[in-house]
């Protein structure tokens, strides 16, 4: 892989795009599967994640460190990076397989789908295997990442419509089809990282990679912790009120995408502190997080009904959620900006005492904060004020909204002591002016309530809101013309 300067806006810009193809990518997928099983088998297949998911839990953990390490051109981490989280993916694929006969056995599920628990192990190593790959990537060039995602989205629909729809093979053509194109992504990331790769391992590395590793266990076990107010909705608000809040969360989750745009300002960090590349990060999230908030907010009616009649309900839940992860895109790159210019390991040297003293512990320990303030609102609203379903969801979304922007607050106040940076209200005012101008068109047409109307509306609000930040922006203008020279130069290779 050749040493490359980080480009920064078109690096966010890949990402993104690749990661809001993939929604379409997987809802294609999804459907392969839910056309082609029964209810039980498609229960089934949601288990079969659920349950691998607390076995790839360590699969960021080493990686983390890796990328920081290589940012800083320490020779040799991609390798020991790679190696070691090989190991771990061992380990962890090796009590999954051992536990598999006794999670049968425990939730009575039928012998006849063993084997999809089994084959499923592959998955685990090849997680962790990416993700120390892409470790690598994100420290060099981040959009390469994005291509790997495209690649693999692609052949795992190929895949799909061949061995579920053709072949007939159900869930495990569900299973094979995701286990080959990780494998066909995994070859790409080899091949871009072979220079890496070849370097000597270095075990002090790992000394001193797996002293700081219980720092991010703690960031995990926060971030678990705080996510633990759905469970309290699921027991006490019922199963209606969870599928209200999942219903609005599936149409608000795509806001969180905007923080891709900021996928390279991490790496720059690491290897130096631009007040320049913060502000161009800054405005690229606000650029498409702001319209997208708006487009969600005012769209909320169809988006919701689309996905089911009964959903148009949550209208107000999926209000709330917007705006949420507005905040949350801003916020991850105020947490950026944190990690990014935190020097504690830049000498290849972590003391866990200093590292405990850094902020990067500090940023690891709000979720902590904001669980100690959301769980006992939420159980107290959940069984004392909350008298229906939807009262239940809503409230719960206005309690995460409520501390998620304390939190922006907070994480702001951090980041300004990090790198004193000016947040860019000026361009701010005219993504918001010009999501106005889309929102006033959008009002004005009847909301549709199927799929290709909605989204045939969405396509023209979009248009609505660049032309006008065309017309009023000169950075939106210069953007769009890098964006279209890169096109060219793309297609002419």
């Amino acid at each position: 892989m050749v040493k490359s300067e980080i480009r920064l806006r078109y690096s966010g810009l890949v990402v993104f795009a690749s990661n809001l193809l993939s929604v379409a990518t997987g809802l294609a997928f999804v459907l392969m599967i839910t056309r082609s099983t029964s209810t039980e088998e498609f229960g089934i297949w949601g288990n079969v994640g659920d349950l691998y998911s607390y076995f790839v839990l360590l699969a960021g953990v080493l990686p983390f460190w890796t990328t920081r390490f290589i940012a800083r051109e320490h020779a040799g981490s991609a390798r020991t990076g790679l190696i070691s989280n090989l190991v771990i993916s061992i380990a962890s694929a090796s009590i999954y397989l051992a536990l598999v006969p006794t999670v049968l056995s425990v939730l009575q599920i039928s012998s006849i789908y063993a084997i999809l628990y089994t084959i499923v192990s592959i998955q685990i190593l090849e997680l962790y295997t990416t993700s120390a790959l892409e470790a690598v990537l994100l420290a060099k060039q981040p959009q390469t990442i994005g291509y790997g995602l495209l690649i693999s989205e692609v052949c795992k629909v190929a895949l799909g419509f061949t061995l579920i729809m053709q072949v007939k093979l159900g869930l495990q053509g569900a299973l094979y089809s995701i286990i080959i194109s990780y494998l066909v992504r995994i070859a790409f990331y080899v091949k871009l990282t072979a220079k890496e790769l070849r370097e000597s391992v270095r075990w002090s590395y790992l000394k001193e990679w797996l002293k700081a590793s219980p720092i991010n266990i703690y960031g995990i076990i926060g971030n678990r912790t705080a996510a633990f107010t759905l469970i309290l909705l699921f027991v006490y608000g019922g199963e209606l009120a969870r599928a209200y809040y999942g219903a609005a969360v599936t149409i608000a989750s795509v806001i969180g995408y905007a923080s891709f745009l900021a996928f390279g300002l991490y790496p720059r960090l690491l290897s130096r502190s631009s007040l320049e590349d913060v502000s161009i990060s800054l405005k690229m999230v606000m650029m498409f997080a702001i319209p997208m908030t708006a487009g969600a907010v005012v769209l909320s009616d169809s988006y919701l009904t689309i996905l089911k009649l009964v959903y148009a309900e949550a209208r107000p839940v999926l209000l709330l959620l917007a705006m949420n992860l507005l905040f949350e895109c801003t916020s991850e790159v105020f947490n950026t900006i944190v990690s990014g210019t935190e020097r504690v390991d830049a000498k290849a040297k972590i003391a866990f005492r200093e590292l405990v003293k850094s902020r990067l512990f500090l940023i690891c320990t709000l979720p902590y904060v904001q669980s100690a303030v959301t769980l006992p609102a939420a159980f107290l609203i959940l069984t004392l004020i909350a008298k229906t379903s939807l009262e239940a969801a809503t409230y719960l979304a206005l309690i995460t909204l409520l501390a998620n922007s304390a939190m922006l607050i907070v994480r702001y106040a951090i980041a300004r002591r990090c790198l004193l940076f000016n947040f860019p209200w000026n361009s701010v005012s005219r993504y918001a002016l010009a999501s106005a101008a889309m929102t006033t068109v959008l009002l004005l047409i009847p909301h549709p309530t199927t799929l290709l109307k909605t989204v045939a509306l969405t396509l023209l609000g979009a248009t609505i809101y660049i032309a006008v930040l065309m017309l009023i922006h000169k950075e939106a203008r210069s953007l769009a013309k890098s964006i279209l020279q890169e096109a060219k130069r793309i297609t002419q290779l």
